[in-house]
Parts: C-alpha cells; sequence; structure tokens
C-alpha cells in the first residue's frame, strides 16, 4: 500500500458481511440532471494529457453542463492519476460537495479498485449522486451499488466521443428519463463490416430482472473479495471488454461460472468486445468461447448490443428493472435511473 494511504482507514469488514448476506438492497436514485447543472470531473483510475482532459471538458459543456475538476484529476502517476489518498479524496470532495450534481469520471484505465476498502460508503450513501463511468469504473459501480444501493451508471467517461447515439442515450437517460425506454442498436455499429460488431443470439428468449455487471475483466478481478457480483438471483448481467484475447475471455467467464451461480440470472446482455479477435487461426473464436461457456446455462445469452469501448454506446443504469429481449436485440429500462 502506497505510504500516502497509511492514514487512510480501511472500512470494517462486517459491513460487508451484512450487506453481501442481505437479500434486498434499498434502491436509491440519484436526482437527474437539468442544464447548467455543476458536475464533478474526477480520474479515480489513470490520467490525461492535458490535450484529451481539456477535450473531456467541451464533451460535458456541449452538454449543457459546467465541469468542476477535481484537485487531483489532471495529474499523471505512472499508470494512475495521482495517489491513491488524493484519488479518493476528490471522490469523497465531489459527493460531499452540495454544489455538485454529478460525479462523471473522465476515464477508465487502472486503479479504480485500488480505493474501495476506503471509500466512505456511509457518505455516498447520504449524499447521493449520478455517477458515471465504465471500463475500470466497474469496480466503483459493483462496490457503491452493491453497498449503498445506490443506482450509479454504466456510460461514457468524459473524454469519450460524443457521437449522436452516445450523446442522445445518456442525455435520456440522465437528464430526460422515460420509462418504459427501449435501447435499439447503433446504425453505425451494425454499419460496421467487423464480425465482433455482429449480434448473435446464444440462447433465445426474454429476461426480466434488475441490471448488475460491467467490464469483464474487471468482474473478474473482483471475484474472491468483498465487492465481488453477489445476490444475482433474477438478475440481468451485462458484460463487455476491449483488446483481450480469446482464451483470456473464456478464463474469465470460467471464473465467474466457477464463482457464482450464473445459472440464477434471469439473463445475459453482451456488448461488443472490440479488438478481441484471435491472433492465430488455429485456435477458438470470440463467439465460440461465449457459446462454449454462457450457451449451456438455460437463460436467454445475446452477444454485440451497442455498448463497450466503442464510439457508439448507449449507458446503462446499474441497479434497476429491464428487460432483454434477444429476437429484438434490445433492452428496455422498466424503470428511470434518476428522479
Amino acid at each position: 500500500m502506497l505510504k500516502s494511504l497509511a492514514a487512510v482507514p480501511l472500512l470494517a469488514s462486517p459491513a460487508f458481511g451484512k450487506v453481501k448476506g442481505a437479500k434486498k438492497l434499498k434502491v436509491i436514485k440519484p436526482k437527474r440532471l437539468t442544464a447548467g447543472d455543476t458536475v464533478a470531473v474526477i480520474a479515480p483510475a489513470s490520467g490525461l494529457s492535458p490535450e484529451s482532459f481539456d477535450k473531456a471538458l467541451q464533451n460535458l459543456e456541449s452538454l449543457g453542463l459546467k465541469p468542476k475538476v477535481g484537485k487531483a484529476a489532471r495529474g499523471i502517476k505512472g499508470f494512475l492519476s495521482a495517489t491513491d489518498k488524493e484519488r479518493l479524496d476528490d471522490l469523497h470532495q465531489a459527493f460531499a460537495d452540495s454544489t455538485v450534481s454529478a460525479v462523471w469520471c473522465v476515464r477508465g484505465g487502472y486503479g479504480a479498485a485500488r480505493l474501495l476498502p476506503a471509500i466512505d460508503y456511509n457518505l455516498i450513501r447520504k449524499n447521493p449522486k449520478i455517477l458515471i463511468g465504465y471500463s475500470d469504473i466497474t469496480s466503483l459501480h459493483l462496490a457503491i451499488s452493491q453497498t449503498t444501493g445506490l443506482v450509479t451508471f454504466h456510460g461514457p467517461v468524459a473524454a469519450s466521443e460524443l457521437s449522436d447515439y452516445t450523446k442522445n442515450h445518456v442525455t435520456n437517460v440522465l437528464m430526460n428519463p422515460s420509462a418504459p425506454y427501449k435501447i435499439e442498436l447503433s446504425e453505425f455499429n451494425k454499419a460496421s463490416e467487423s464480425n465482433l460488431f455482429k449480434t448473435e443470439t446464444i440462447t433465445a428468449g426474454k429476461a426480466r430482472g434488475r441490471l448488475i455487471g460491467g467490464n469483464l475483466s474487471l468482474l473478474s478481478a473482483l471475484a474472491g473479495t468483498p465487492y465481488a457480483l453477489n445476490n444475482m438471483k433474477g438478475r440481468i448481467l451485462f458484460i463487455e471488454d476491449v483488446g483481450e484475447q480469446p482464451y483470456r475471455i473464456d478464463r474469465m467467464l470460467t471464473q465467474l461460472r466457477q464463482s457464482l451461480d450464473l445459472r440464477a440470472l434471469a439473463g445475459i446482455a453482451l456488448g461488443i468486445f472490440e479488438d478481441c479477435n484471435p491472433r492465430t487461426k488455429d485456435t477458438q473464436t470470440l463467439s465460440d468461447v461465449v457459446k462454449d461457456r454462457l450457451g449451456d446455462l438455460g437463460i436467454p445469452v445475446i452477444y454485440g448490443l451497442s455498448f463497450g469501448h466503442i464510439r457508439d454506446q448507449f449507458t446503462i443504469p446499474v441497479g434497476i428493472e429491464a428487460e432483454l429481449d434477444t429476437e429484438r436485440a434490445t433492452l428496455t429500462l422498466l424503470e428511470t435511473g434518476v428522479i
């Protein structure tokens, strides 16, 4: 552990035991965003170049929001943006600041999971706000949503390319919510010639349940920790990843199979696993792996919905009721993620 974090108290494990063993956790929905709201911009994982950071702020301003940059958010410290304590302080300050309406992670990368034992979950529970990001931010989504009940949002980081599709869905979910809200495939993604953008039904059917999930590498890395996926019964698990070879995808899905009862899920929605084709022709494809690891669960499973490390991605509220339809390749939000 870094010396700078030595004085930060770890959250006592009994608190996690209560949450993990609980059958139900009260769902807390944050307030919706409106034009002119202030949003905290933090870098709880890796950092960005000054030019990319400036572009990220411009993205938020294009949504009519006023970015407020965390003290350590512009830093770069190797593969992290700053020390654990500095990144943790920015997270805590963002939730404690009464002038801030949402907490927007500027990028993923690596490092957010290092903060989990020291997060003040009571502070977050008492000051519910929108938290949005994806990739490495998955660790924050899991820990915060499963510990506090707060609905968080797997969606574009501030540095993402805000295509019309991405912008439309993030504003519809965070600023102009409605329910039911049907999310269909991006036409841009459907037009891609890459096999990784092709939608494929692994097991047909409809599934209804609360959404949980995120980046596969993080879901796998958190297995066996107090922050791992839990209470899977009746949930819809959503998964995405990028730049992983099929054998590594196989290993991570196998880890989830062996650490969780995936058959208890209502269904599984996989996004687009960009850059996950095998490097040699004499091996299994991503499709082979997904069918082998998820095709025997007896629940609806579909690959290729429009989320992941891609240009056009929709925003997923973690913790709300939704319906997955493999025949139509849609995910319908049955309730809003904000109030």
